[in-house]
């Protein structure tokens, strides 16, 4: 119990390092609020109109919960940026020196981004019932939509913090940010994978995004796709399942790359 208390103490000593840089250099901080909803705002207002929606659903209300999973997406190259800054300007290393617990590195960086994340949810929820987005299925399916959300986030912001301790460069941050965009798109957010190409659509279906776009679409009760495969029709649970695989396999490997930064 001594050990656990002094790692929540010293993880949240580096939470509130995180969020003090926040407070002094705001700009990453707002540019990671506002871009998702100038995302979403062009995708309403300049794309909406050339949309069709199965059923002839309201494309805004089908929108807004795929935004919601791709800024979680999204939060990944902002986690490998972070922890690769650190790691190259030596803070890692000067954290790994000082009597700590060695996991309190990691888990105050997930615990601030995962602050991070929710705050900008909560931005993209203000905006969404600004443009008529609205949950339809009471407050259960709604709290598990967004607790489905976060728990995306935070496996993805563990494959952020490996691949931010493994990056030699700054080319690899580089890539993972562009290579957020044809992950995201590769999914079922704006397309629906039955329009894909038979063996692209299968990979778009099960695409850890897809599944979390779909199940929480389902519990807010806005339209979506459908589709006959089995990923598809057991969303909910893949939305659970995917994320804890990749905690899974990505925690561990976090952990062990850590520890040995300096080998």
């Amino acid at each position: 119990m001594s050990a656990l208390r002094w790692a929540l103490a010293d993880g949240w000593t580096i939470t509130r390092r995180d969020l003090i840089h926040w407070v002094r250099e705001p700009a990453p901080v707002v540019f990671g609020l506002l871009f998702p909803i100038l995302v979403a705002l062009m995708f309403a207002y300049l794309l909406g109109g050339a949309m069709t929606v199965p059923g002839g659903g309201d494309y805004r209300e089908f929108l807004v919960p795929g935004m919601f999973a791709m800024n979680m997406l999204f939060g990944v190259g902002a986690t490998m940026i972070a922890v690769y800054t650190d790691a190259r300007r030596g803070v890692t290393d000067r954290f790994r020196s000082m009597p700590m617990s060695a996991p309190a590195v990691l888990l105050g960086r997930s615990a601030a981004d995962m602050l991070n994340s929710t705050l900008m949810l909560g931005g993209l929820v203000v905006l969404g019932l600004a443009i008529g987005w609205q949950p339809h299925h009471g407050a259960g399916p709604t709290v598990l939509a967004f607790v489905l959300l976060l728990l995306l986030r935070f496996a993805l912001l563990w494959l952020g913090i490996y691949l931010g301790l493994v990056a030699r460069g700054t080319g690899a941050t580089t890539a993972i940010q562009t290579l957020e965009f044809p992950v995201g798109f590769l999914a079922n957010v704006f397309v629906a994978p039955s329009t894909m190409p038979g063996w692209l659509g299968t990979i778009a279906d099960w695409n850890p995004l897809s599944s979390t776009v779909a199940a929480v679409r389902q519990l807010f009760g806005n339209p979506g796709w459908g589709g006959g495969s089995w990923v598809t029709q057991h969303a909910v649970l893949m939305a659970v399942v995917w994320p804890l695989a990749i905690l899974v396999v990505f925690v561990p490997l976090a952990v062990r790359r850590y520890r040995r930064l300096s080998c």
